[in-house]
């Protein structure tokens, strides 16, 4: 799996795959909107765009672009009447719910090529792997075992499998390990965000030709550099605010430097495993800014961005930050949106030092800062925009049709 190149390169004058006809694309998203909405929306233009779709599967229709004929939107649905039940179950009632459709969509009209997301496409997999269609699973982040070594059936999955009704019942709406293993050897091609993504699933044997590299891209025209940095140095982070992401290791080491004339803004949701961070670590340096429905308006108010994240498919707001020219400090575990030393510095995750380190180190330098700024803006010009992510798809359609 090359980083830049969208597949392995061919035999010089070797003909390339033709594309298929008519592509079923389903996912328990919207189409159109914001993160999730805005991955699917731009591949559903993709396909749409290349004469290739066949119909769209989604929980919403929220844009213009493509003909609502070719869009089947499962907004009223049933499942509704399950809302009240806890996230787990109802999000994954939802899931099934979708699979369904898209398998009976599968079943009754004519299509060469299905395209889902993990754990939300088991039966319909199967249903392409008993016609002899090519599928892609698409992986929101990283395999289900994330690197790690576990039995075909953990104590507490035998415990849940073993539940007494209606605890059992409850359970059948779940998406488990298990369903999400068969969907990774049912799928003719897995498409991966990251390096550190595919590298779990390489630790987990899964075959290197299977996987697919196919990064998110970015609105260029949206995420724009300032037309001057800030006076004050100013780091920001933009993302749910958990451990997860890294939040209480960047506030510890925030409060570490005790930077002068410095602020950090933390921009989203403050979670309640986070708070305890925030009351030790927090002090008047620290704003937190809450969610924002523009993030680049904040991203232009920025000196760098800062991104400790411990484990993600691909961070979108990592290219976003690019594209508004700014330095970055993020982990591996992040994505592949910056090179260190060229345009940010990747550190370990979960290592204050090495994060309070690279945060001095920028503060410390506004040339460098604009240096790695405008070598990471023009990394994302080059390489990461939807229109590279459109022709990467399309690349990943052909390769999936020549291994079937």
């Amino acid at each position: 799996m090359q980083l830049y190149d969208v597949s392995a390169a061919r035999p010089p004058g070797a003909a390339r795959p033709e594309l298929p006809k008519s592509v079923l694309y389903s996912i328990s998203a919207r189409l159109g909107g914001s993160g999730l909405d805005t991955d699917a929306f731009e591949t559903v233009l993709g396909i749409y765009e290349a004469g290739i779709l066949g119909r769209a599967i989604v929980y919403g229709n929220c844009q213009g672009m493509v003909p609502g004929s070719r869009v089947k939107s499962l907004r009223w649905h049933p499942v509704r009447l399950l809302s009240g039940l806890d996230q787990p179950y109802y999000y994954g009632a939802k899931k099934h719910y979708l699979d369904g459709i898209a398998r009976g969509e599968l079943r009754t009209v004519r299509y060469d090529a299905f395209h889902g997301w993990s754990g939300e496409c088991l039966r319909t997999l199967r249903e392409a792997r008993r016609m002899g269609i090519p599928s892609l699973l698409e992986i929101p982040t990283w395999h289900r075992n994330k690197g790690r070594q576990k039995p075909a059936m953990t104590k507490s999955e035998r415990e849940r499998a073993a539940a007494p009704w209606p605890q059992s019942w409850l359970n059948k709406m779940l998406v488990t390990r298990q369903q999400v293993m068969e969907e990774y050897e049912l799928a003719t091609l897995i498409l991966v965000l990251s390096n550190c993504a595919a590298d779990t699933f390489r630790a987990a044997g899964i075959a290197e030709e299977k996987l697919f590299y196919l990064p998110r891209g970015v609105d260029i025209e949206r995420f724009t550099p300032s037309e001057k940095p800030p006076e004050k140095f100013r780091a920001i982070f933009v993302g749910a605010l958990k451990k997860r992401k890294g939040v209480h290791t960047l506030l510890e080491a925030w409060h570490r430097l005790r930077l002068k004339d410095a602020e950090l803004v933390l921009v989203g949701h403050a979670h309640e495993e986070i708070k305890e961070s925030l009351a030790q670590y927090a002090d008047d340096s620290v704003r937190v800014e809450g969610f924002s429905a523009e993030p680049e308006k904040l991203l232009r108010t920025a000196s760098v961005h800062i991104f400790p994240s411990t484990c993600e498919g691909s961070a979108k707001v990592t290219f976003e930050a690019a594209a508004a020219g700014l330095p970055q400090i993020t982990t591996y575990e992040s994505g592949d949106a910056v090179v260190d030393g060229e345009t940010g510095c990747v550190i370990p995750c979960d290592d204050v030092e090495a994060l309070a380190g690279a945060i001095e180190r920028l503060h410390g330098s506004p040339e460098l800062r604009l240096k790695m700024g405008a070598a990471a803006r023009a990394r994302m010009a080059a390489l990461f925009t939807w229109d590279h992510f459109r022709l990467r798809l399309l690349e990943a359609y052909r390769v999936a049709r020549e291994r079937s």
